[in-house]
């Protein structure tokens, strides 16, 4: 069961800052199965589709960040990944629903083993599924329809060294 928003670190810092801009450290993962098609979740609540992906804790590592946030929105544990790209640029700077802006800086990381049985549902997520990269799920906001557009590149040119952005 994941830590309540209100409880999460980032939630934390909103109680202190209100809508002040931030920069939060994240990740998204990328999981791709045999027939390379790449997996989507359906955040609850909000209506949209995305990699999994999420938040640094307190004394969490970004890699317990990326392995947590994946078993939590899919029931898979990580095995092996490899981070693909670093979103940092002031260029990805956005706000949410709630008014609260964000400086993206995003470890992009290829998920190239896991383990366990795909959840469908989850506390996090209504709905979990494998889509080819040329049909991908609905995602109304421009500017993550967009990111995700530029992740799935990242996926197609990476050669092995960190790509930043």
């Amino acid at each position: 069961m994941s830590v309540s928003w209100a409880d999460s670190y980032v939630g934390q810092l909103r109680q202190k800052v209100g809508h002040q801009q931030l920069i939060v450290p994240s990740v998204r993962a990328i999981l791709q199965n045999e027939h390379g098609e790449i997996l989507f979740i359906d955040r609850r609540g909000e209506n949209s589709w995305g990699m999994p992906a999420g938040s640094i804790e307190l004394d969490e590592s970004i890699l317990d960040c990326l392995k947590r946030e994946v078993y939590e929105e899919t029931g898979l544990t990580v095995e092996r990944a490899v981070p693909v790209s670093l979103y940092t640029s002031p260029q990805h700077t956005q706000t949410n629903g709630f008014g609260d802006r964000y400086q993206m800086f995003e470890f992009v990381f290829r998920v190239e083993a896991w383990s366990g049985a795909l959840v469908t549902e989850t506390d996090e997520t209504t709905n979990a599924k494998f889509f080819p990269p040329d049909s991908l799920p609905p995602i109304p906001d421009p500017y993550w329809h967009q990111h995700t557009l530029d992740v799935l590149e990242d996926l197609r040119n990476f050669q092995g060294m960190l790509i930043l952005k």
